[in-house]
């Protein structure tokens, strides 16, 4: 039966395991496959031809696995080749753009009309969530391009009284407190690692994760379809990368302490 199929996710990394957290406590009953291509990050400082290629790959990976929808929970591919990867999947294809626009735009309707956006070069250059955050009539869009957040994330352990963490938030932050934004999208996965520092610089601002939205996105389009499972909740972990780092680092992720196995599997054959 299709709705007993897993539901596939895939990052360029270990951020997207803030989606797969949210994920999980929205849909519990759900059978999940994450892939997280820690061997080709980040994504966000790459050309559209190369984060395509990999997106395309990152998918027929999880296809092989016969999963019944894919969550991407990255911020560049989704800004960059949403249509791309739905083309090629064949299933329900969620990315993190459209809920978290959504979001941020209900939020800035009650204030000052402004948004902030964060994420990675590539996202920011695309224009994808400030042309979703204008469809939703938001007024003012700030966008911030924050290259330094996905490599601090993945090799660092940030927390909110670390100083060179305060100092790379702050370069691309303290700016943006100044225009009072109503919202700030931590439009990476990855980001939400440093919610607790980004608050700092932000203390009137909403911050909405992108990787919720799209977990809670994902799990509106599978109701709609008839397709949530009632009888699964296990988790499979795959990565590109070297899977003892992937494991001992994914319960940072997840917000729990709890034990990861992953396996590796080499993308490029796919």
């Amino acid at each position: 039966m299709e709705n007993r199929k897993p539901i596939g996710i895939f990052d360029s990394g270990l951020g997207g395991l803030t989606a797969l957290s949210a994920l999980r406590r929205l849909m519990p009953d759900e059978d999940i496959i994450y892939f997280g291509d820690s061997a080709r990050i980040p994504y966000g400082t790459k050309s559209p031809a190369v984060i395509k290629k990999f997106a395309l790959q990152d998918t027929r990976f999880l296809m092989s696995l016969g999963v019944k929808a894919i969550l991407i929970a990255c911020g560049t591919v989704s800004s960059n080749c949403l249509s791309d990867v739905s083309a090629v999947a064949g299933v329900p294809v969620v990315g993190v753009i459209e809920e978290t626009a959504r979001q941020a735009a209900e939020i800035a309707k009650g204030g000052n009309n402004r948004v902030a956006v964060l994420g990675t070069s590539a996202t920011i250059n695309s224009g994808a969530f400030e042309a979703e955050l204008r469809k939703n009539g938001v007024g003012d869009i700030i966008n911030q391009a924050c290259p330094m957040f996905v490599p601090l994330v993945e090799n660092w352990h940030p927390t909110a009284d670390d100083s060179a963490t305060n100092a790379i938030v702050s370069e691309y932050i303290a700016p943006i407190a100044k225009q009072l934004p109503d919202a700030a999208i931590l439009g990476c996965t990855h980001y939400p690692l440093l919610a607790n520092v980004i608050a700092k610089y932000l203390p009137e601002t909403r911050l909405i994760s992108s990787g919720e939205a799209a977990a809670l996105g994902i799990k509106k389009l599978l109701t709609e379809k008839g397709l949530l499972n009632g009888f699964g909740g296990k988790t499979e972990f795959y990565t590109s990368g070297g899977e003892k780092l992937f494991s001992q680092n994914a319960s940072r992720f997840l917000g729990e302490d709890i034990a990861v196995s992953a396996m590796h599997i080499d993308i490029e054959n796919y």
